[in-house]
């Protein structure tokens, strides 16, 4: 039976997808992902230029810089486990809760473990700013709570994401709330990292209240080190993999205000939000199709590399469209929305947002990454990506300050997500799916549904 939004749809997408409840189950998902993003990202934005018009450039700068700092720890906390718990439940669901279990307290552990060495690192890095480690620390505290969203996988595994949107978007616009309260009542920085723990741990609490809305009980989880083995096996170079990317893609505010100073940091942090807000669209589309590309897979490889041809295709596609987009409107853009103390950041975001082609790119692969069992690749390039990264950050900060860790991260992104492909055997027939998605207007014109 077809799904009642069907019919809202163009007569064309319909006619595809009329009886094809997979595919009915993949658009559905992916509007539910959508659909939060969305929100996040009108709401998310709307919120955060107040709090950063509110602090200014510096103070701005200096919770940035924390958040940053933060990031680098984050792949503890998440221990690569996503896609591969998703793609284990779909396999034998008949071990759902030993996965989820013992997902849930792999997380716990990392978090735990990630908190502690964040803050014993601003510690070390930074011993008289009493602000910036309570900053760190506060934050830090929230990847405790992120090990509820062993909830959320299930729920992607089962293509019903709508549910843990509905817990995440509750908590999200609660707070939302919450932080324009500490605007008008004129509230220190810390207020606002306490608010975005105080976002997460509900945020928790209510992944908890769906999943048992729906029958599950987590007390039927259950730990197993045979499982434990298993999933660490398998993610520990996605664990590495993800501490590489958060180099790349924060080391620069922290190498800026080290380098620089907290204003900088504010400067370049305001051109990234609004380049990084975009991040939410191939993570959705990838999320949704995943378990169809784990199936194809399956069929034959002619099915697998025909809809990895579409993703890479599309995501190419709206990438360009979204980079030459912001090219234009970058300054107007950022002077809009922060204020003429940020409209530095103008250049900054008319250079950083190309970085989006790669970084939708990327996230397309990494379905093909895990699907062939190649996170040791994958973990070889983002390691690389951020050596490069690093390195260019070294040299072109000092002479172009945050416009040169614009094109550091582009530079380290393109290496990362694409140039590196043609270097090895195994990657390079996913170069060519990449270098053809130049050529999306080909690939997309008969349609991203066969």
């Amino acid at each position: 039976m077809n799904k009642p939004w069907i019919n809202v749809l163009p007569h064309s997408i319909r006619q595809r997808l009329e009886g094809h409840h997979t595919l009915q189950r993949i658009f559905g998902n992916t509007g539910w992902l959508f659909t939060d993003k969305m929100l996040r990202m009108g709401v998310g934005l709307l919120v955060g230029v107040w709090v950063a018009r509110y602090l200014g450039p510096a103070q701005f700068g200096t919770y940035s810089y924390a958040l940053a700092f933060v990031a680098l720890f984050s792949a503890f906390a998440t221990l690569g486990l996503d896609n591969i718990v998703i793609r284990d439940i779909v396999r034998d669901p008949s071990y759902k809760d030993e996965i989820l279990g013992t997902a849930f307290i792999l997380k716990l552990i990392g978090g735990g473990s990630a908190l502690l060495l964040a803050t014993v690192g601003i510690l070390l890095l930074r011993p008289n700013d009493s602000l910036t480690i309570w900053l760190v620390g506060i934050i830090a505290t929230g990847m405790i709570f992120q090990a509820f969203d062993t909830i959320d996988f299930w729920f992607q595994s089962q293509v019903a994401s709508k549910y843990a949107v509905y817990a995440k978007n509750t908590a999200f616009l609660l707070f939302a709330l919450v932080k324009i309260g500490l605007i008008l009542v004129n509230a220190p920085l810390i207020a606002f990292a306490l608010a975005g723990v105080g976002e997460i741990a509900v945020g928790a609490f209510g992944l908890v209240i769906a999943y048992k809305s729906h029958g599950h009980m987590l007390k039927a989880w259950r730990g197993s080190l045979k499982w434990a083995n298993k999933l660490l096996k398998n993610s520990w170079s996605l664990i590495l993999g993800g501490l590489s990317v958060m180099v790349y893609m924060r080391i620069d505010q922290i190498m800026l205000g080290d380098m620089v100073g907290s204003e900088a940091v504010g400067i370049y942090s305001a051109a990234t939000r609004i380049s990084e807000v975009w991040y939410f669209i191939p993570m959705a589309i990838t999320s949704s199709v995943f378990p169809s590309i784990i199936q194809a897979k399956s069929v034959n490889d002619g099915l697998y590399y025909h809809r990895l041809q579409r993703l890479f295709s599309l995501m190419t596609a709206l990438s360009f469209v979204i980079a030459i987009m912001m090219t234009f409107l970058s300054t107007k853009v950022v002077t809009i929305l922060f204020g003429k103390a940020f409209s530095p950041a103008g250049p900054v975001l008319a250079i950083h947002i190309w970085a989006s082609l790669f970084v939708f790119l990327g996230s397309a692969q990494s379905s093909w990454d895990i699907t062939e069992n190649l996170t040791k690749l994958a973990l070889l390039r983002t390691f690389l990506g951020a050596i490069i990264n690093i390195v260019l950050n070294i040299i072109l900060i000092p002479h172009y300050l945050a416009i040169g860790a614009a094109v550091a991260t582009i530079v380290s992104q393109a290496f990362s997500a694409y140039i590196l492909n043609a270097f090895h055997k195994k990657t390079q027939i996913i170069f060519l799916c990449q270098t053809r998605s130049f050529l999306f207007y080909k690939y997309l014109y008969r349609g991203i549904l066969k």
